[in-house]
């Protein structure tokens, strides 16, 4: 590269005398009579005329030359912005731009993971993992538009400690490996990518997707107290869900997503399943609330309710708020007698919950729907 340039600063110093120089001599035969200025002409060229043309100054020869120095100058200039390796520089760094394909790669490991790792709780990560999805998303607030799914904030002390969160590490651990195969993705998308996937490997809707989540750093964390409090009644969860934007009808779509997983004792305090099937998404929850008999647990720990037949699963007090509120139970009662409702309207809340507060450049009738290791 220096050898061209030199080259071509070579070629622009030899070109430019000839013009500077005839413009001097220009100047000095102002002033002489024409004729003189005819006879020194003649003389001068004259006598140029006897050695070729390539030897007065100004000659397009040289011009040529110093224009074709410039175009080889210019080539090995465009050659080594292209590929520097060629001269002896680190190779162009190129953007990679993942595509559905790639994602659907990620979601692939995610349920290959869900299937191998079988050996948490009632036998899946599938329920912690939507539970991960939840929290990071369950923290927005739309009057100061904080919060939210874009940041991945629970990374760090200040939120990862919440007493919400807790027990959440066993999900952040469990796509520790997805992050190190696609780095290209960032925790934000991955942590609803495993939501998602958590869903439909646990034979529940399909869940619309958009990527375009940012990781942030501490500095965004959100404070405590934005996620429920499994303790309160109908007006705390109206005051959590309403602060997100949801109306009543998405407040109880979105609380049968206690069908899968279980409490326990050493995270949130309470302790059991909500159904019989904790690894299945179905509408039992909905249906259980409403047909089995609960009655107040006899035991040391918080406030929570059992079967009375069987004693082995749990409602919490916000729980049965869905059924004694008279708005909430019409919902309750409609998603009981309907599984296919029940499916259609948590769609469309989970995936409201997953965007909010995130500014995607895809555009919202360019979602994506994956592919379930059933299809």
């Amino acid at each position: 590269m220096a050898s061209a340039s030199r080259t071509l600063s070579r070629a622009l110093r030899t070109a430019a005398p000839t013009f500077r120089s005839t413009t001097t001599r220009s100047s000095r035969f102002i002033a002489p009579s024409q004729t003189a200025f005819r006879k020194q002409w003649q003389r001068g060229y004259a006598t140029g005329q006897e050695d070729g043309p390539d030897k007065y100054e100004g000659n397009p020869t040289g011009l040529i030359w110093s224009a074709g120095a410039l175009l080889v100058g210019v080539g090995v200039y465009g050659l080594y912005t292209l590929k520097p390796e060629l001269f002896g520089q680190e190779p162009k760094a190129t953007i990679f731009t993942p595509r559905f394909e790639d994602y659907q790669k990620a979601y692939n490991m995610i349920a290959k993971r869900l299937e191998e790792h079988d050996n948490y709780d009632d036998g899946s990560y599938g329920p912690v993992l939507l539970r991960l999805a939840w929290h990071a998303s369950g923290t927005y607030d739309k009057l100061t538009n904080t919060g939210g799914s874009n940041g991945a904030t629970m990374r760090f002390a200040p939120e990862g400690d919440h007493g919400a969160n807790a027990g959440l590490k066993a999900a952040r651990d469990f796509l520790e490996p997805v992050k190190a195969a696609f780095p290209w993705i960032t925790y934000s998308d991955l942590w609803i990518l495993g939501g998602v996937c958590s869903i439909q490997e646990m034979q529940g809707p399909k869940i619309p997707y958009r990527a375009g989540r940012s990781d942030r750093d501490l500095s965004f964390c959100t404070p405590d107290g934005r996620l429920p409090d499994a303790s309160k009644d109908r007006s705390h969860i109206r005051a959590i869900f309403g602060r997100m934007g949801f109306s009543d009808k998405e407040m109880v779509a979105l609380s049968g997503a206690h069908a899968l997983g279980r409490c326990h004792t050493d995270r949130s305090g309470y302790d059991g399943p909500w159904t019989f099937s904790p690894t299945t998404f179905t509408n039992d929850y909905f249906k259980l609330l409403l047909e089995e008999k609960w009655g107040y647990k006899k035991w040391n720990g918080p406030k929570q309710f059992e079967d009375v037949k069987t004693k082995t699963l749990m409602m919490l007090p916000t729980d049965m708020e869905i059924v004694k509120d008279k708005s909430f139970r019409k919902y309750t009662e409609l998603y009981a007698s309907d599984n296919e409702a029940f499916f259609n309207d948590f769609r469309d809340a989970v995936v409201t919950l997953f965007e909010l507060g995130v500014p995607f450049a895809q555009p919202e009738d360019q979602r994506w729907t994956f592919r379930s290791s059933f299809d």
